[in-house]
């Protein structure tokens, strides 16, 4: 067992890039609310259904709220700043200068919900059960550490494995950071891997109260929280009893709330924006209509090709069916115009690749033949097909029946027709929700002027979880969503590895070693720089690739609350942080 090092070497927080905001004095977020009142219940709804209590596994839909209320990380996250984390279960920590080692010193006062302290062994049997039978993201991280040591008395170390160009993943120790902590004592493989509606122990700031399988979740805030006057956690968790209440779609959802039923409604369908938010209690102030600001990416909306099909191998293919797709005439016909094209991955932020040309540090990530293949993409004036008009253009037709010829279809009686098979394109595009119906009707409709048969197939929402893990299915709606501090989450959605791993959000199949390259670059960034270039680099080369049909995205983030809730008037990153509300009728009885 090693020593501790001099105090001099413990800090209270680490950053990816860049210095920390809060220094080691700080006492709270800035957008917590210190004097916020504690008391009441937050009544939240969610669409779809439940299976399984346990988030950290792949066995069915987790329940909401589990892991964020139940299972604690050794670190928590400042959502003011791209990517830094203070000290939680950790209270300091020790990091390397070249980032090969992390040393995490535990809180003393740090425990579970029954009593139990958390020591140094419970951090590494959670480490070594989430990297052998954790979710596929988890076994990914968790499997670029090697040697595991104790510290002290509270300390452990993990030390990274250096990839085969002998390269330190430099996000590992933030990852690790936020590596959630499981107990020891009463968890094991067995109960780990198994899919049930248990009540699970943790040591976050809520238990749960009581579970209704598929229908609610309730958690009580426990009094005895051990990390409630820790800065991370200062003005937050204010509620008594939270409650998770499920609903099978998005009307009945929203009807519910309409009724009282909940107390938040999330919105991003701008027709409903419109038009819907227009009932009595709306109208006499018992419901308030926001919008909140953003500031971070956009993400990707999109349908998603499964490139595994053999009908959606060809790029040309790809390229033909994204030039059908009319955004013009969908936004200003389905919605009021308000939503804006997405048309980058990081969309809405500094690692946009969009408007920006490709500067030397992409140049030797991307190599010169990108210039000549994608000189649109390399210049920063790529753009998808426009349409001036509800109609899709017979411009953006002509081009989508010339690459369907290019692959070797020809339009017979009003059908797209394989030349060699003889057989007909068609597809399916899987759904769990009407609202999509609209957008995918509209879309299947332009394919019918070039002779291609497209399906909405409507599933139950555990089918759909079930065949989305397992990639069965043709074309997809899938939301990937924005971080300033893109990192080995992008292994999970782009990387070829990814691509084979069932559970992965690698939806559209990709395999392609110029963006391994290019995720691999930007987790190796040391400086902000080769980081920005790094991202947008991958941007070009995920857009080069034509794997979806971007959507929209809206420019902040749409909300409908009852007006006795309060929130901070200083805002996050990440708009609403229903973490940081309260009840005000519980400050008015103060």
């Amino acid at each position: 067992m090693a020593k501790d090092p001099p105090e001099t070497k413990k800090h209270h927080g680490i950053s990816m890039h860049g210095t920390l905001k809060y220094n080691s004095n700080f006492t709270n977020f800035n957008y917590s609310n210190l004097n916020a009142p504690k008391g009441g219940t937050l009544n939240l709804g969610v669409m779809g259904t439940f299976t399984n209590m346990n988030p950290l596994n792949i066995r069915g839909g987790a329940g909401a709220g589990v892991r964020g209320y139940i299972y604690e990380s050794l670190l928590g996250r400042a959502l003011d700043e791209p990517f830094s984390l203070y000290g939680l279960i950790a209270e300091k920590i020790d990091l390397s200068e070249d980032r090969s080692n992390i040393t995490f010193y535990l809180n003393n006062s740090a425990k579970f919900s029954d009593g139990k302290k958390i020591t140094i062994d419970d951090v590494i049997f959670s480490h070594k059960l989430l990297k052998e039978n954790g979710r596929p993201n988890h076994r990914t991280y968790y499997s670029k550490v090697g040697k595991v040591e104790k510290i002290g008395t509270n300390g452990v170390k993990f030390n990274f494995k250096p990839s085969a160009d002998g390269k330190i993943d430099r996000e590992m120790p933030l990852i690790m950071g936020l590596m959630p902590i499981l107990p020891k004592h009463i968890m094991n493989k067995e109960k780990f891997k198994a899919s049930n509606l248990k009540v699970p122990l943790g040591s976050g700031p809520y238990k749960i109260l009581e579970i209704d399988p598929g229908k609610f979740i309730t958690y009580q805030r426990n009094p005895n929280y051990w990390a409630k006057d820790l800065p991370v956690n200062k003005g937050r968790y204010n509620f008594d009893t939270i409650k998770y209440t499920y609903y099978r779609d998005a009307n009945t959802l929203f009807e519910a709330f309409k009724k009282g039923l909940h107390d938040i409604q999330y919105e991003n369908d701008p027709g409903k924006w419109s038009k819907s938010y227009n009932f009595n209690s709306i109208k006499d102030g018992r419901v308030l209509k926001k919008e909140f600001k953003l500031k971070i990416p956009s993400g990707m909306s999109a349908l998603a090709f499964n490139t595994r099909r053999p009908i959606f191998k060809d790029q040309d293919i790809r390229r033909a069916l994204i030039a059908l797709f009319n955004f013009e005439g969908i936004n200003r016909q389905l919605y009021h115009g308000l939503y804006s094209r997405t048309k980058s991955y990081f969309d809405r932020s500094i690692l946009s690749s969009a408007e920006k040309p490709v500067d030397n540090i992409e140049k030797n990530i991307l190599g010169s033949s990108f210039e000549t293949e994608y000189p649109e993409l390399w210049k920063g004036n790529y753009k998808l097909p426009i349409n001036r008009s509800s109609n899709i253009s017979r411009k953006n037709i002509r081009k989508a029946i010339k690459l369907f010829k290019k692959a070797g279809y020809k339009l017979v009686d009003g059908k797209m027709i394989n030349q060699s098979t003889s057989e007909p394109f068609e597809f399916e595009i899987m759904t769990v929700t009407k609202s999509q119906e609209a957008l995918l009707l509209n879309y299947i409709e332009n394919l019918k002027l070039i002779g291609v048969k497209a399906i909405i197939r409507q599933v139950d929402t555990t089918q759909y979880q079930k065949r989305k893990s397992s990639f069965d299915f043709d074309m997809i709606q899938n939301n990937w969503s924005g971080s300033l501090s893109p990192g080995n989450e992008q292994l999970f959605r782009w990387s070829s590895k990814q691509a084979t791993t069932e559970g992965s959000y690698n939806f559209a199949g990709i395999k392609s070693p110029q963006i391994d390259k290019a995720i691999d670059a930007l987790l190796a960034a040391k400086d902000q720089d080769t980081f920005i270039s790094s991202v947008r680099s991958l941007d070009r080369l995920l857009l080069a690739g034509d794997y979806v049909i971007p959507l929209f995205h809206l420019k902040g983030q749409w909300m409908a609350h009852r007006a006795y809730l309060d929130h901070p008037k200083k805002a996050s990153f990440y708009g609403a942080l229903l973490d940081f509300w309260w009840d005000k009728r519980i400050e008015s009885k103060n």
